[in-house]
């Protein structure tokens, strides 16, 4: 069997992974006043014992407000930091997967309730609501009450949360951070004109709507170490006519590469509420393909990718560097323990777990 592609190492800048194989961050609504808990260990020290190359922490509000509902994890005061300390030193004990974590602020789509309980925007006047904040007055469902939109204040102090939280996760020995500018976010909403639709130096040309997004890069970038990566999370296109699209998103992945953005997750949509996605498996890896041609930054394809086949080809074919796997790794967490045996490669588990070998795997896993 030729060697497999997805379990070859790869670089982050300075940091090396041992296989192609990212864990996406997934939110678990299940925070208090921001801080983890027990869940989040076990969530996250399960998946940080599944051989995967990197481990990425859910997306993590910089502001209270950033927050898509309240049971979100933050990290934006002492007591966030101090509880994502306690969590991230649990696993470290067990597990020296190298570990990141997504930065973000809902913005629009903030302040709703959890999904399993509808997922519906959560008034300012609810008990568990609060006003939400945008690039402009424009609510991401017309039964929204829509957002506020950033002054010149509220840009600044969303940038210097970004950059707060990033010297946060520094402090926490964090290996990466993932800045998210996709899913209909805040960072997205500004690079849509669907969304964007200021009249100042934030909005109207592609330029100006990159502005913010990547101010933010920039904080986030000087604020983290220098040889420590910092990876940006994008949605290729609104998949809405007149919307964000991949081309724009070129001329994103290329502004991001220039100022040392160290890899490019390419996902889709979550902007706009008439988007009409072709899902199926790989649906979005043209996207990811379209990127890496004008880019030399490693390129993170997700979506669908659930066969061990399919995340092989991905990468042996080049139309992405790496694949993200959310709900599939899920459903599976041993998922890529699975493909490398399937694949005639090797994976690092801990050794508790060596004896769980099939007969016909016995050098599956890495021992030392």
């Amino acid at each position: 069997m030729a060697k497999s592609k997805l379990f070859e190492p790869i670089q982050l800048g300075e940091l090396s992974l041992s296989n192609r194989i990212v864990i996406a961050p997934m939110c678990q609504y299940s925070a208090e006043d921001g801080q983890m808990n027990d869940w989040h260990l076990t969530h996250l020290g399960t998946l940080a014992q599944s051989g995967a190359g990197i481990l990425t922490i859910e997306a993590t509000a910089v502001v209270p407000e950033g927050r898509i509902t309240y049971a979100d994890v933050g990290l934006w005061d002492d007591a966030t930091e101090a509880a994502m300390r306690r969590v991230l030193e649990g696993i470290r004990r067990w597990s020296d997967m190298p570990i990141a974590i997504q930065l973000a602020h809902a913005g629009r789509k903030a302040s709703t309730e959890v999904p399993w309980k509808g997922g519906a925007q959560l008034p300012p006047d609810h008990p568990l609501g609060w006003q939400t904040e945008a690039p402009s007055a424009i609510g991401f469902d017309s039964q929204d009450v829509p957002p506020t939109a950033l002054d010149r204040a509220g840009l600044d102090r969303v940038r210097d949360a970004f950059a707060a939280a990033t010297e946060r996760a520094a402090r926490l020995g964090i290996d990466a951070v993932q800045v998210h500018a996709a899913h209909g976010y805040l960072l997205h909403s500004f690079l849509s004109p669907l969304s964007n639709q200021r009249e100042d130096e934030y909005g109207g040309s592609l330029e100006n709507r990159m502005r913010f997004p990547l101010e933010v890069f920039d904080a986030v970038r000087a604020a983290f170490p220098a040889d420590r990566a910092v990876t940006v999370r994008v949605s290729g296109t609104d998949w809405v006519e007149g919307g964000w699209d991949v081309e724009q998103t070129v001329a994103f992945a290329k502004a991001l590469e220039e100022r040392g953005c160290a890899a490019i997750n390419v996902s889709s949509g979550g902007l706009d509420q008439r988007q009409a996605i072709p899902v199926g498996p790989s649906y979005q890896v043209p996207l990811a393909r379209r990127v890496k041609e004008e880019v030399s930054m490693p390129v993170v394809a997700v979506g669908l990718i659930t066969e061990p086949e399919q995340a092989e080809a991905i990468v042996a074919t080049g139309d992405a560097d790496m694949i993200a796997l959310a709900r599939t790794v899920l459903y599976d967490p041993r998922w890529p323990w699975h493909a490398a045996a399937h694949l005639g490669a090797r994976v690092k588990a801990a050794p508790q777990y060596w004896r769980s070998q099939p007969s016909r795997y016995r050098d599956l896993f890495n021992v030392e």
